[in-house]
């Protein structure tokens, strides 16, 4: 497993808190009521002093993002420097030599305050730069002709297609009387890619161009101007592009990512992971910001998202608790960094988002429950991380045996799934990819269940098409089950809206009987009985559950114990990627049934995950 080292040459876990910066200026504005130290100490130093005394005693060890400076706060902190954004990196023109030049000279001022301090672990470059694909392909096809960064996007398609106009046609519309390469550099309108096509490739490859130039410049600045100090990267979106991610492993220390917990348990998804495991070499990890809201709360807070918030402070509480154990128990992770440390203002910060985040309120009050469960586990975090190992949930010759359980589609959660025993072993990818998203499957008297956590960034300005959505370019999960009676397949499509009605799109999930094939070719023909529901808000991350009654497949209600064969395939969108239970490709895998896994449907309920055992507490 991975730690921190501190300069004494001990293990470091950090167990750190963002914004801790005192809060705002003023008191009262616009009409709202804003945390603000000068409402709870005489002075900034009483108020670091009482905070800093607070979160030793919970249990926390360190200072994230949007913090006071390291030696006022007198704790282990990384430093978020916004060198790109301030230097005008990202959708300005990157490649342009000013570039590299701005942000040499910026990082050198940047780390001025900081160069040298025993309590700076490191610095990260920017927060959530997002390195959405299909945005960035859109955005530079719009530039013009004398941008540095236009250039090596045409250069780029040029390279990838050989200089073969027709066949980049084939894949993209360009503007309207662009037909030429020298036509297409010189445009200021925007190319788009076409349905059924391969596009989908070179915007990757154009993702990882762009990354690999910020990672390449971020950290010859950073470490000239701090050669000591660790480099974290960016802190990833809640999401990661495996094109960006491979760039950035090449250049950082660590990487950080930001992480939105995948069930109100607290449970955290194994792919997510194993897929940063394998495409950055078993680099170290910083969960550099995560959080739990809750409806219940003294702020006010409406929780106006996608982010994770469940109904009261026990829940909240019992969430965050087995959260925070289970980063420890993923051997890289060398710390995970609570988002924020009071709650937003009633109403919304400056940019809407409004959200029971603190561990204390507006009013500087701690949640109670939430910081006493807190200080129990995170004093058992360094025993848990140092015993963590690589989880092995790959295929193996036994059956897998299905969990017995009652599972309801209509209450948009997981936390009544028996995560730990219906996860399926983890899919393989297809060549030169990592796995993408997990499935898990579960049974009861009236049908099975199936649910997917994953993750894959549609682009609505990307894709041209009219009419519906074309499947064929539809992210999807395709399941093949042989209860005795015949094999029967299924296939649950993801839809996406025409338009973007809030920072993430709300999909549709579409189930259908059959291959995935005969859905595209001929359309969907509904399953009697069965039902998919669509919650995953925070694309792309994509979640979803899915019901099928027994009579679905051709008999009735199995008993336990009975035998069956299973396959699973997902497509990624516009085809990019696959990933099977079988490690075949989807049509290949599910095109044969008699290769399909042999498994199992387990005796009685096996709701295997408790959250820690910890003292009664009235709510708050």
């Amino acid at each position: 497993m991975a730690w921190l080292v501190t300069p004494c040459g001990d293990h470091f876990y950090s167990i750190g808190v963002n914004v801790l910066d005192g809060g705002y200026a003023e008191r009262e504005k616009d009409g709202k009521v804003w945390y603000s130290w000068k409402a709870f100490a005489p002075s900034l130093a009483n108020w670091i002093a009482e905070t800093r005394q607070r979160l030793i005693s919970w249990g926390f060890n360190s200072a994230g993002g949007w913090a006071l400076p390291p030696d006022q706060l007198r704790l282990p902190t990384v430093i978020n420097l916004e060198l790109g954004r301030l230097a005008r990196f990202h959708w300005f023109d990157p490649f342009d030599p000013a570039t590299e030049q701005r942000m040499r000279a910026l990082a050198r001022d940047l780390v001025t305050p900081y160069r040298g301090s025993p309590y700076r672990i490191g610095y990260f470059s920017d927060n959530e730069v997002g390195w959405w694909a299909g945005a960035l392909f859109v955005f530079y096809s719009a530039k013009p002709g004398d941008s540095f960064t236009k250039q090596r996007w045409v250069a780029l398609l040029r390279e990838h297609y050989a200089g073969d106009w027709s066949r980049f046609a084939a894949d993209f519309r360009p503007p309207d009387g662009v037909a030429s390469w020298d036509a297409l550099l010189a445009t200021t309108e925007r190319t788009r890619m076409r349905p059924g096509g391969a596009g989908i490739h070179v915007v990757r490859e154009w993702t990882g161009l762009l990354a690999e130039r910020y990672y390449a410049v971020a950290e010859h600045a950073i470490r000239a101007a701090d050669p000591d100090a660790l480099y974290f990267g960016d802190r990833l979106p809640i999401y990661y592009d495996p094109a960006a991610a491979r760039a950035m492993a090449r250049h950082v220390d660590a990487i950080a990512t930001n992480y939105n917990v995948d069930s109100g348990d607290g449970w955290i998804a194994d792919y997510f992971f194993d897929g940063l495991r394998k495409l950055s070499g078993g680099k170290p990890l910083l969960i550099s910001e995560w959080f739990f809201a809750a409806r219940e709360n003294r702020t006010g807070n409406r929780n106006n998202g996608h982010l994770m918030t469940v109904a009261t402070q026990d829940e909240r509480a019992a969430g965050a608790s087995a959260a925070t154990l289970n980063f420890a128990s993923v051997p890289e992770v060398i710390g995970a960094h609570w988002f924020q440390y009071y709650d937003h203002p009633k109403g919304g910060r400056a940019d809407g988002e409004d959200y029971d985040f603190g561990l204390v309120d507006i009013n500087n009050r701690p949640y109670r429950r939430l910081i006493s469960d807190l200080a129990i586990v995170n004093g058992r975090v360094p025993a848990v991380h140092a015993g963590s190992a690589f989880a092995t949930l790959s295929a193996s010759a036994r059956p897998f045996t299905l969990p017995h359980a009652a599972i309801s589609v209509d209450d948009r959660s997981l936390a009544e799934w028996p995560k730990p025993s219906s996860l399926l072993p983890r899919l393989a990818a297809s060549p030169g990819a990592v796995e993408f998203g997990e499935v898990y499957l579960s049974w009861s008297e009236q049908g099975l269940a199936l649910a997917t956590i994953g993750q894959d960034y549609f682009d609505i300005d990307l894709f041209d098409y009219e009419g519906d959505f074309p499947l064929d370019d539809a992210y999807r999960v395709e399941l093949g089950v042989n209860t005795g009676a015949g094999p029967r397949r299924f296939t649950l499509f993801f839809i996406p809206p025409r338009t973007k009605l809030h920072d993430y799109p709300e999909m549709a999930a579409l189930l259908c009987a059959g291959p995935a094939q005969r859905a595209i070719a001929r359309g969907c023909t509904s399953v009697a009985g069965a039902k998919a529901v669509y919650f995953g808000a925070d694309q792309p991350r994509i979640t979803a559950e899915m019901f099928l009654p027994w009579s679905a497949f051709a008999g009735s209600a199995p008993p336990s114990g009975a035998q069956l064969r299973v396959d699973v395939a997902v497509t990624s969108w516009h085809r990019e990627r696959w990933m099977s239970l079988s490690g075949r490709p989807p049509a290949a895998a599910m095109g044969d049934p008699a290769g399909w896994r042999k498994m199992r449907l387990g005796n009685g309920s096996q709701m295997i995950e408790v959250s820690p055992s910890l003292p009664t507490l009235p709510p708050g």
